[in-house]
């Protein structure tokens, strides 16, 4: 009977630790959840005039960002360390932000080619989104097109490879 209870309580255990690895999460890496929005400016509202709408990208929490860069997809399929749009990053500690546009100069923050300047975005094209705060990260892909675009392909999830 002894032996009996001793396996029973094994086999327990070797679930249990089954369960938790996964099915609970707990050794997943937290990820920078990031949403966005796509809007005509306001100046082109008033005036009619024809310019590229303003993308807000925003997150769950205020996160002092390390890295911010966005990169086409296509370009992404084709060559494994594209040439970013708009690339920002820190040499020491950014204020933490919980929203942000496209093209913005965020405080602490800095281009990473000096004098470089954010790339104009283009309609009904697909772009990706990668953030770095610290040891978190995030990738969110957007576009100013409609929004089946940008939702046929989210991947508002882990980044698993370094932007």
């Amino acid at each position: 009977m002894h032996k009996k209870n001793l396996w029973l309580a094994l086999l327990l255990i070797v679930l249990a630790t089954t369960y938790v690895i996964f099915f609970s999460g707990w050794f997943k890496k937290p990820a920078i959840l990031i949403h966005y929005t796509s809007r005509p400016s306001g100046f082109a509202m008033r005036q009619r005039r024809d310019l590229p709408p303003i993308v807000t990208f925003g997150f769950d929490i205020s996160y002092p960002l390390s890295e911010l860069k966005v990169v086409p997809v296509a370009a992404l399929a084709t060559n494994a360390s594209p040439q970013p749009l708009w690339h920002l990053i820190t040499d020491s500690n950014s204020l933490p932000v919980e929203s942000f546009r496209y093209g913005q100069l965020i405080r602490g923050m800095h281009p990473a080619v000096p004098g470089a300047h954010p790339l104009p975005l283009e309609p009904n094209q697909l772009y990706r989104l990668f953030v770095r705060s610290g040891k978190l990260k995030g990738q969110r892909d957007f576009s100013l097109g409609p929004p089946a675009l940008a939702t046929a392909a989210d991947t508002n999830a882990p980044a698993d490879k370094a932007p």
